[in-house]
């Protein structure tokens, strides 16, 4: 029932008659005329209301950027620089990821580096954004639990990844490329596009007269060779190793490693060594040593050409 303000009963008048008006109209009256806001009387409302005032808005802030550096490890102002949208999230909101992450094993050290390196993910929905990732880990891809957690440590980017546009179209990808499914160490091929990443590294290296299922053998066999450069990895190495080594391309084929080896700083300088001995080896034999083995290795072929 609504209260009106004609129907309240006011405290019954004094006998005493009330003073005459005073003559200075300045001068406030002795009696007083309650009103609907007037202490003495509750509030009509059933219900009282706090509307948030700006110093509380000040307060809830503040305390979810300290949460956020102290609690998280995570840089407050980059999270806002790049998350425009954490401004306006309650703090609720962050500790639901929070919570999310943890229940997949991911210990709190980690969850602020993935927190800070990916800022979006402190206004996400575990709901709508984090589970369903979680869920194709474990049903889709096989990731067994305990992986869950080093499959995200080693690549966060997962969890910023839509399942149906980017995670499922890899994984049939790499199924049909011949890979047995993914592990912990190879989840990392699933936030690369197939059309822009995956598919051109495959026809780049089928260019050099490798057949389809030469290249599909060689990428099974070093997964890596997916995740790297063509420009600044595939064909400077390729093009060292036909010129100055003066090998047949297809000696990848046998050791597609290769591509993991550092050009400058072990590729060429054992090369180099090689060459200046009047020796080669086959690429396993060069780069798969150590430095001491191979320092080792050279001095023992140079005895052994003087025939001690």
């Amino acid at each position: 029932m609504t209260l009106r303000p004609h129907t309240l009963c006011l405290p019954q008048a004094s006998l005493t008659p009330s003073p005459k008006p005073s003559k200075n109209p300045k001068t406030p009256s002795n009696s007083f005329t309650p009103t609907l806001n007037s202490p003495i009387y509750p509030s009509l409302s059933l219900h009282h209301h706090h509307p948030t005032t700006p110093t509380d808005s000040g307060i809830l802030f503040r305390e979810k950027l300290i949460y956020l550096e102290t609690h998280l490890n995570v840089n407050p102002q980059k999270a806002l620089h790049l998350n425009p949208d954490f401004r306006s999230c309650p703090l609720a909101s962050v500790k639901s990821v929070e919570h999310c992450l943890s229940s997949m094993g991911i210990e709190l050290s980690a969850m602020g580096r993935i927190l800070d390196m990916h800022p979006q993910l402190l206004t996400a929905d575990p709901h709508s954004h984090l589970y369903p990732v979680f869920d194709f880990l474990l049903h889709d891809a096989h990731i067994p639990f305990h992986d869950i957690r080093k499959s995200i440590i080693r690549c966060p980017r997962l969890l910023v990844c839509d399942v149906s546009n980017q995670l499922r179209p890899a994984l049939e990808f790499l199924t049909q490329l011949g890979f047995k499914g993914v592990t912990c160490q190879t989840t990392v091929l699933l936030v690369s596009s197939v059309r822009g990443t995956l598919l051109p590294k495959i026809e780049y290296l089928q260019s050099l007269g490798l057949s389809h299922a030469e290249v599909a053998n060689m990428v099974i066999r070093s997964p890596a060779l997916l995740t790297l450069s063509i420009h600044n990895n595939f064909m400077p190495k390729v093009e060292y190793l036909v010129r100055e080594m003066k090998k047949d391309v297809k000696e990848i084929k046998r050791f597609p490693q290769y591509f993991s080896f550092s050009l400058e700083g072990k590729i060429k300088p054992r090369h180099r060594l090689l060459v200046e001995h009047g020796f080669s080896l086959p690429l396993r034999e060069m780069l798969r040593v150590s430095d001491g083995e191979f320092n080792a290795m050279l001095i023992e072929m140079r005895l052994d050409c003087r025939g001690f």
